[in-house]
């Protein structure tokens, strides 16, 4: 990140991410570039085709308190993660609790989701939600994905949208990951992943890291540092098909080249 150390990181993405909590809806998903996530916007329906693109039904985004939905991530985890009744839920990045209210359904009232995210702005947005539907199965937390806000050993899933790749310190996210999991516990993530090496130019380019593309790892990497964490039957797979979405995020630096979304999944 030529010279710039992991504090300025957060720092910028936190405040990045506190913009897009304070506004209306961009005009972009916010994993994109330098354009993305502009205060104005279309608002909503804009939000709700760009989740449909993502791989979300129009049940599902029909069935969520309305403002949670920001038109953020780069997949649907809530494909992957086969939520049962009564588990308990942890989304990695919660913001504005979109994925913890669709998960929050899945898993009834014996059940439990906690959403963290480092932003305050998202957090407030986010519990003011849940007060106002009476979602009572679901609290956030302010805290950062390196340092989860979790006891150990008591979470069923993990579910995140395109927010580990934000984290300077990656090995650092899949062990709290697996400390917070319970023996057999898994992960179902939806990511982005480095297919090819990144201009210098882009590295260096701190808008683009705060839109999810500067911070991405390889596949590679990725298995790597989750078995080191301890993860077992990990499988990462990315989908190709995200190129169609990924291209609208900065149409001039044509970052489908050099990133795609993936789905990965492991077991602790």
């Amino acid at each position: 990140m030529c010279e710039v150390n992991d504090d300025q990181i957060r720092n910028h993405v936190r405040n990045h991410y506190q913009k897009i909590a304070l506004s209306v809806v961009g005009s972009n998903s916010c994993c994109g570039g330098a354009n993305c996530c502009s205060p104005e916007g279309n608002g909503q329906p804009f939000a709700e085709e760009i989740s449909q693109k993502m791989g979300y039904s129009l049940e599902e985004l029909k069935n969520i308190p309305n403002g949670a939905n920001m038109g953020l991530g780069c997949g649907n985890p809530q494909a992957i993660a086969d939520l049962k009744e009564g588990e308990t839920v942890l989304d990695l990045g919660s913001g504005g609790g979109f994925d913890c209210f669709l998960a929050s359904k899945k898993v009834g009232s014996n059940g439990k989701v906690i959403g963290v995210d480092m932003t305050p702005e998202m957090i407030s947005k986010a519990r003011s939600l849940a007060e106002k539907n009476d979602y009572r199965n679901v609290e956030f937390r302010l805290g950062e994905i390196e340092n989860l806000p979790v006891a150990d050993g008591i979470v069923d899933v993990i579910i995140s949208n395109c927010v580990i790749n934000l984290s300077p310190n990656k090995k650092r996210v899949f062990e709290e990951a697996y400390r917070v999991l319970k023996s057999g516990g898994r992960l179902a993530i939806s990511d982005i992943v480095l297919t090819a090496g990144l201009p210098e130019e882009f590295k260096s380019d701190m808008q683009l890291y705060s839109g999810c593309v500067s911070g991405a790892s390889t596949i590679e990497q990725l298995y790597k540092l989750m078995e080191q964490a301890g993860f077992k039957n990990i499988i990462i797979v990315s989908k190709d098909e995200s190129k169609e979405f990924i291209k609208e995020w900065d149409s001039e630096r044509r970052l489908e080249e050099y990133i795609v979304s993936a789905i990965i999944r492991a077991e602790k």
